[in-house]
């Protein structure tokens, strides 16, 4: 499948269908009062099942409740261009356990996702009504711009005020998304307001504004790659040609066919492969997200925790508890993908985001709400 760049978000809402009685409601309600309501954040992504809960803390929120699981939506995807039965059961049994929390919570404000699995599966809209029947939550199939542009927001945050021109990388588990945008325009104490700003849409650029020069979303991800490549027994040959794979997709992306300029120039990566080369950088056995969510690590470093992975091998990425047993099958094929970044924009230093699609989805609701206060975005 080719690398997509539609030239607008494409939200598709699953049928809508009566909910079950004593089911949540969907996030259409007005909330109760300024920064009283709480908010919720699903996504359903390839390999992972992922939710937050939160409520707005002046120009921020704090984080409520939350769930994670992994759930492979997408095993098999690649060989039958459906969802499986079996990986469906475990989804819908995942967002049993998310539809509870909402209702524990009584959440009113929500928006509940799906992503690539979804939207390349023939069966991806028919499952999203069995998820509304069976649980309750009236899921949408989000485009691969919106999804972009969520993960872009959920790093305003990160973004350095000397930054001029910004790449802003998301790895998930059925593509990747990297976003380029040109920040010379904007005033630096405005820049990370101005990230925020672009949760309107990729094309309404003002005077000051933040700009979007390129995207693309690839339609690899550690788990769809990892599939491709599943085949090839030499564990570094793997590696190798992996990341080689990945680098051939970016042709149409323009940015990939110009040298960046190092003074002003900053990569953000969000994604469980860069928090766990982080952490494993960190030399962390128990993951502590105050550490690793906006570290700032060097190509070496990368290149150093990446070397050490192939020497480890299969076994040994299986056992090393930095890793953890959820994420050694696929760190590799995230690693890959890093590593041809690293490989194609050389840059001194990554910053490390551990946020992603949920986060942004946070942002986006409660701005539309005007519930965040004016103040620096944390």
């Amino acid at each position: 499948m080719a690398p997509e760049r539609p030239q607008r978000a494409d939200a598709t809402p699953a049928s809508v269908e009566p909910a079950p009685p004593g089911s949540p409601a969907v996030g259409s309600s007005v909330p109760a009062g300024r920064g009283t309501a709480l908010y919720a954040a699903l996504d359903l992504g390839t390999n992972s099942c992922r939710m937050l809960i939160a409520q707005p803390r002046g120009s921020q929120f704090q984080v409520t409740d939350s769930f994670s699981k992994t759930v492979q939506l997408g095993a098999g995807l690649e060989s039958s261009g459906r969802l499986s039965r079996a990986s469906m059961v475990r989804t819908i049994q995942a967002l049993r356990i998310c539809q509870k929390k909402l209702e524990k919570h009584g959440v009113t404000r929500m928006r509940l996702v799906a992503t690539e699995a979804c939207r390349r599966a023939r069966n991806g809209r028919e499952f999203m009504r069995q998820v509304r029947r069976e649980t309750g939550l009236q899921m949408e199939i989000i485009g691969a711009e919106e999804e972009a542009r969520l993960a872009v927001i959920s790093c305003a945050p990160l973004v350095n005020a000397r930054t001029e021109q910004l790449l802003i990388v998301d790895i998930g588990g059925g593509s990747t998304e990297l976003v380029w945008i040109d920040l010379s325009s904007v005033a630096p104490d405005e820049r990370a307001r101005a990230i925020m700003q672009l949760r309107m849409g990729f094309n309404a650029p003002g005077a000051g504004a933040a700009r979007v020069v390129d995207w693309i979303s690839v339609p690899l991800g550690v788990a769809t790659l990892k599939d491709q490549f599943g085949d090839v027994e030499d564990d570094s040959a793997r590696f190798a040609l992996m990341s080689w794979f990945f680098e051939e997709q970016l042709g149409p992306f323009s940015p990939y066919h110009a040298q960046a300029p190092r003074a002003g120039f900053q990569i953000i990566g969000t994604s469980g492969t860069i928090t766990t080369v982080a952490a494993s950088w960190l030399g962390l056995r128990r993951y502590d997200r105050a550490k690793v969510d906006g570290l700032q690590m060097t190509s070496t470093q990368i290149d150093s925790v990446i070397r050490d992975y192939l020497s480890l091998g299969p076994e040994g990425r299986r056992t090393d508890p930095r890793i953890g047993r959820d994420r050694h099958t696929l760190i590799m094929s995230g690693a890959a993908i890093l590593q041809a970044l690293m490989r194609i924009w050389p840059t001194d230093r990554l910053s490390v985001a551990d946020r992603g699609l949920r986060e942004g989805l946070l942002y986006a609701q409660m701005s539309a709400d005007g519930v965040l206060e004016e103040g620096p975005y944390l």
